[in-house]
C-alpha cells in the first residue's frame, strides 16, 4: 500500500487534507506534516479547527492528497485520523511551528493518520488504481 514512491512523494510535497461532516465537504492545504516508518501520516495542528470537528462527528474519515506538480505523479490516501494532544509527535510539531513562526504560533496537537486505501491519481493507465 504505502510503498517507497508514495512515502517519497508525500515527504517532498504539499498535502491537502479533506474532511466531511453534515454533508459540508472541507479540504485544507498542511504543511506541517511527515510520514512514520510504519506508514502513519502524521499532520501537526496549527490552524484545524474545521477538520478536528469533521473528524470527531464523522467517526475520523479523512482523505489526503498530494502531487508532484512537476511529474503530475500523485496519490490520495483514505484512512481513519486520531487527534492527540500530547506525546512526542506533538512535541517535535510543536518545536517545528515555533521555530518557523519565531515563537508566534505553536502546535496544539497532531493528527495520526492510518492509511486504509491508497489510490493512485497519476494520469495514465494506472489513474485510480489502488496500491
Amino acid at each position: 500500500m504505502m510503498n517507497e514512491h508514495v512515502t517519497k512523494l508525500l515527504k517532498e510535497n504539499m498535502w491537502d487534507l479533506a474532511t466531511c461532516s453534515d454533508n459540508e465537504p472541507n479540504v485544507v492545504p498542511v504543511a506541517f506534516k511527515d510520514v512514520t516508518e510504519d506508514g502513519k501520516l502524521l499532520v501537526g495542528d496549527v490552524f484545524l479547527e474545521t477538520t478536528l470537528n469533521n473528524i470527531k462527528t464523522n467517526g475520523g474519515k479523512i482523505a489526503v492528497s498530494a502531487y508532484n506538480p512537476k511529474s503530475l505523479e500523485g496519490y490520495q490516501i483514505k484512512g481513519k485520523a486520531e487527534y492527540v494532544t500530547e506525546g512526542p509527535v506533538v512535541d517535535i510539531f510543536k518545536a517545528m511551528v515555533e521555530k518557523m513562526f519565531n515563537g508566534a504560533a505553536t502546535a496544539k496537537g497532531a493528527l495520526i493518520i492510518t492509511p486504509e486505501k491508497v489510490i493512485v491519481t497519476t494520469p495514465g493507465a494506472d489513474n485510480k488504481k489502488e496500491l
